[in-house]
């Protein structure tokens, strides 16, 4: 039933990889012009399996009915990815962060009073195959429930946590000792009421995304110039576009990239009120430490294909700046769900828009990284689809991305709701292509206290790894060169690291790529 190979019409072959290469849109793209052709705007190409790999049966990103209810999934699902090291712990919650720094990773936990060790658990990753908990933070009302806060700012070994649907914002000094980081400072933000943050590329400032409660929205600023002396700068009221989900910026500080989060039709009542997409905010002010600060709108793209609009992160490519955004809901969390969805020709699950902000008073979208559980047209495939039991529909909504590198990056890693850890060749970012997927083993009615998908009476047939992943450059298996290493947090698995496999490296695509990964 699992295949190892995919069919010849979706391998990745060397000849196609260096015709998108050195395609007009690439040479274009490396002078500095604007691209002229139209980019991918459906499901990525198919990863080329290895033959002992243990595959996907259904749509690219399906996890099929039979493959829950027989429990089949308990077992995971591999693409070119497999297993070096885990810390599983109580379970985690995988879209609460995580984050890293140096050799060690944050993990944070759903904070259950079942839980032994409640917290943000400190994994010290020294000896990959070994991973080891060497603290908890619990000593914060920030550091027991961040939600989706929990960042790290790796130029200042700093990590920050504002309290979900709470007042409090903790930072922690990561310097000397990643594996037992310093609480710093811990203060209270008037009118808070965390729920996703971000830095400054700086790291001097620490914007914070608010749990949204109508039309509206304000945006605490907090000053960590002083890590040992944090200050509440204040708030700002946006009075139209610009409350962001995620936060990110430019590397001067100057520009935050907020993710707008909306559904469409969503009643003004609702958390998630439209449109839907991207604002670029002029900061200015704020990271210059003006007096009397304003927050000016520099343009704005909106969508109303997807629903929740999470994360907006920055690359450069060639010459030409982009952002890679994510949909954490889809069309089906609009009014009427999924079959409205579906009606309406929405996708039914979020995925990622590669949007092309060269030119930032005019960003336009220039090619989408999905799955063909994205694609509209399978939409209405899903609408039989047994619930989770106790837990609701499945989603293959695409969280969160991270590439190798911010310049020229060669790869982007994709944690999802239902769809695993998806791994792409962005080198060319108007045609991405998939080259690798892990989905870890379903945790069924596993106790896991700390785990955002565990509670009593649910059955999980899919594992949740809706967090960031990182890549990390470790000295060969053979101990000849180096390859790269993947960290990921899954609800059920925890802490995992992974690592390309073999046969994968020796094929001329995995060559081709890791040299040009390695070398920088």
């Amino acid at each position: 039933m699992h295949m190892g190979l995919v069919g010849s019409r979706f391998a990745i072959s060397t000849v196609v990889l260096l015709g998108l290469l050195l395609s007009n849109s690439a040479f274009a793209e490396a002078e500095g012009k604007p691209a002229n052709e139209p980019g991918w705007m459906g499901p990525a190409p198919k990863a080329e399996c290895g033959p002992s790999d243990r595959t996907e049966s259904g749509l690219q990103g399906q996890t099929t009915s039979q493959e829950r209810a027989s429990g089949d999934s308990e077992r995971g699902y591999n693409c070119n990815l497999e297993l070096v090291g885990q810390f599983q712990g109580e379970g985690a919650f995988s879209q609460d962060g995580p984050s890293y720094f140096g050799h060690c990773a944050y993990m944070a936990t759903e904070n259950n009073p079942q839980q032994a060790h409640p917290g943000i658990l400190v994994i010290d990753v020294s000896d990959p195959r070994n991973p080891r908990a060497t603290a908890y933070l619990a000593d914060t009302p920030a550091a027991l429930n961040p939600h989706e806060s929990n960042k790290v700012n790796e130029a200042r070994g700093l990590l920050g946590l504002a309290q979900d649907n709470g007042p409090n914002f903790a930072v922690y000094d990561l310097n000397g000792d990643c594996a037992h980081p310093r609480l710093a400072s811990s203060i209270t933000v008037p009118n808070s009421f965390g729920h996703m943050s971000g830095w400054a590329d700086d790291g001097k400032t620490y914007y914070i995304g608010q749990r949204f409660r109508g039309p509206g929205g304000i945006l605490p600023i907090i000053d960590v110039t002083n890590p040992y002396d944090a200050k509440w700068l204040l708030n700002w009221t946006f009075t139209g576009d610009g409350r962001p989900h995620d936060v990110n910026t430019n590397n001067d500080g100057t520009r935050l990239y907020a993710a707008q989060p909306g559904n469409f039709g969503a009643p003004p009542n609702n958390s998630s009120f439209g449109p839907d997409g991207l604002v670029i905010l002029d900061v200015s002010d704020i990271q210059s430490r003006l007096a009397n600060p304003q927050i000016r709108v520099v343009s704005r793209l909106f969508w109303d294909d997807q629903g929740q609009a999470e994360q907006m992160l920055p690359f450069v490519s060639h010459a030409r700046s982009y952002l890679i955004s994510t949909d954490e809901s889809g069309g089906q969390a609009g009014v009427g769900r999924l079959a409205a969805a579906c009606a309406r020709g929405a996708s039914p699950y979020g995925y990622s828009n590669v949007i092309d902000i060269t030119d930032e008073t005019h960003p336009r979208i220039v090619s989408k990284i999905m799955l063909e559980v994205h694609d509209p047209k399978n939409c209405t495939k899903f609408l039989a689809e047994p619930p989770e039991v106790g837990g609701g529909p499945l989603d293959y909504s695409t969280e969160r991305c991270a590439l190798d590198r911010p310049k020229n990056p060669t790869m982007a890693a994709c944690g999802s709701r239902g769809t695993g850890t998806r791994v792409y060749d962005i080198r060319d970012p108007l045609h991405p292509a998939e080259i690798a997927y892990w989905k870890g083993k379903a945790p069924r009615t596993a106790f896991l206290p700390g785990s955002g998908s565990w509670s009593p009476g649910v059955d999980r047939t899919v594992e949740k790894q809706a967090g960031l992943a990182r890549f990390v450059k470790v000295p060969a298996a053979d101990g000849k060169g180096h390859e790269l290493n993947l960290w990921i947090v899954g609800d059920a698995g925890g802490f995992q690291v992974l690592r390309f496999t073999d046969w994968y490296l020796q094929t001329q695509h995995g060559k081709a790529i890791f040299a040009e990964a390695i070398a920088e």
